[in-house]
């Protein structure tokens, strides 16, 4: 039997997720003998390399002590995306009138707690994928419950201990807490526990401009809320390319979000009616009271428990397990995958440094993690995409580059789709067509980055994108003219003065 874990609130939907994902009835198995691999998380990482290596007929042992799914099924990717969904619906049925579309305004309403509900429901429903009882079937020893090593070959889970050839520490990570005066002493949110919310804040203030922040900043704005997102910076998401954060910036504020840049939360308390927030900011001090604060403000490992000492591993309480480029810990035996050790905290960078940790820890394998090119997105509304490098990334390697960049009120089907808010941004090597890097900003970024990516990966350069049919019409097209674009700049004035020449001699 473990321990039971209860989600918020109880109802039939998380009663199922629990059932899946960390079951009360569930009896360890007893391990015998010493395993291939033992895994201690369950979360993208781990439940890839559990399932890779126990389908190669090795033997696997996967250790658990939350939630099978980790971050991505139970307290990120799945339930933000579907209150995302959610979100973009009522937004788009409010501004309706630009596309021909009449409402009154007492027509369209949220009802928060159907989407919760809804979110809920379908996180169930997707949790069977990652769920105990599956992993067994594919032949996996799953162990629930507090997992440390005793030794450079050994873990211990409850009673039980296990031997192994090679493991892989994938504990992943927690919402980071910023030492803010008070903090401690106030009920606040994070991403792991603002999905068990069944009322919707009237005022919520959000810490940190990042794409966790940005994200339910505009979705909570959009739901209802008045919310504030406090930005230490002087923009929000500020790793990204300027001119992109600057269109997810202006349809924050559109929607309602309150920015404050250049801020510092210098306290906090709450009291029976509110929270009260004091903010810093250039020449001015800023009394803000709401009725929940969400802490956004980054990740912390979670290497804590883990014994890790012991097993002659090195980590930085900060950035975790400190791994080589083939993911090996300093203990050769102990791989690392993850958010545990990357600094790119993305379930499909987890889910491919996975695949890597298999082959180099079950075969003389030696793939490296920085050969992996690897998008993300942020899912605003437009979303940003981004893959390999930024501009100023390439110019402090040296690398000199030229970029194309295509509006998308340039683009038909952007235009009649009424989003024509964003751009295709790419980056090549002076004096070639090799793709550096990119940067989208529309509706579905997320989908169209996948396109240059593809062509990063197998080298393809920008002047065969131009040769690439897309339907028209599509967003996608964009790519396309980005490849014109580059293909328009090889025709020098010599070159065309030649072909001049050809064509009034073939008339």
């Amino acid at each position: 039997m473990t321990d039971r874990i209860q989600l918020l609130p109880d109802d039939e939907f998380n009663q199922d997720l629990i059932k899946k994902v960390h079951p009360a009835d569930w009896s360890n198995p007893s391990p015998s003998g010493r395993y291939n691999l033992v895994i201690i998380g369950a979360g993208t990482a781990g439940l890839v390399t559990a399932a890779g290596t126990a389908g190669l007929g090795a033997k696997v042992a996967l250790i658990e002590r939350g939630l099978m799914g980790g971050d991505c099924l139970n307290t990120g990717c799945v339930p933000s995306k579907a209150i995302i969904s959610s979100a973009r619906a009522i937004h788009r049925i409010l501004n309706s009138r630009e596309l021909g579309i009449e409402l009154a305004p007492e027509a369209a309403s949220v009802n928060f707690q159907e989407v919760m509900r809804r979110m809920r429901k379908l996180r169930a429903e997707i949790s069977h994928h990652d769920s105990a009882r599956r992993f067994q079937e594919l032949g996996v020893d799953v162990f629930l419950g507090e997992g440390h090593f005793l030794d450079r070959k050994t873990i211990k889970v409850g009673e039980q201990t296990l031997h192994f050839k090679k493991a892989v520490i994938a504990t992943g990570g927690r919402p980071a807490v910023p030492d803010i005066p008070g903090i401690k002493n106030i009920n606040y949110l994070t991403n792991e526990n603002i999905f068990s919310l069944t009322e919707l804040p009237s005022r919520l203030a959000v810490i940190g401009g990042g794409p966790i922040g940005c994200e339910l900043a505009q979705t909570f704005a959009r739901f209802g809320s008045q919310v504030t997102l406090i930005e230490s910076h002087a923009q929000i998401l500020s790793r990204e390319d300027k001119d992109a954060a600057q269109i997810i910036q202006h349809q924050l504020e559109r929607d309602g979000v309150k920015l404050v840049f250049n801020a510092n939360t210098s306290l906090v308390s709450e009291n029976e009616q509110q929270k009260l927030l004091t903010i810093e900011t250039t020449g001015q001090t800023i009394k803000l009271e709401v009725d929940e604060v969400l802490i956004a403000a980054g990740r912390a490992p979670n290497v804590e428990g883990l014994e890790l000492e012991q097993a002659g591993v090195e980590y930085n309480p900060l950035s975790g397990v400190i791994v080589n480029d083939y993911l090996q810990t300093t203990n050769p035996d102990i791989y690392g995958a993850g958010d545990i050790c990357s600094h790119l905290k993305f379930t499909h960078n987890a889910d491919f440094q996975a695949r890597l940790v298999i082959g180099n820890a079950l075969f003389p394998g030696r793939s490296k993690a920085s050969r992996l090119i690897v998008p993300w997105c942020t899912y605003t509304d437009p979303e940003i995409a981004h893959v390999g490098l930024y501009e100023h990334q390439a110019r402090e390697k040296g690398i000199p580059v030229n970029t194309f960049i295509q509006k998308l009120d340039g683009v038909d089907r952007a235009i009649l789709d009424n989003e024509t808010a964003g751009f295709v941004k790419v980056h090549v090597k002076r004096g070639t067509d090799q793709i550096l890097g990119a940067t989208i900003v529309a509706a579905n970024a997320g989908d169209l980055i996948s396109e240059i990516t593809l062509a990063m990966q197998s080298r393809t350069g920008l002047k065969k994108l131009a040769s690439v049919i897309h339907p028209y019409p599509t967003q996608a097209d964009a790519i396309r003219k980005i490849g014109d674009q580059f293909n328009r700049t090889r025709l020098t004035p010599f070159l065309k003065s030649l072909l001049m020449k050809w064509l009034k001699w073939t008339r």
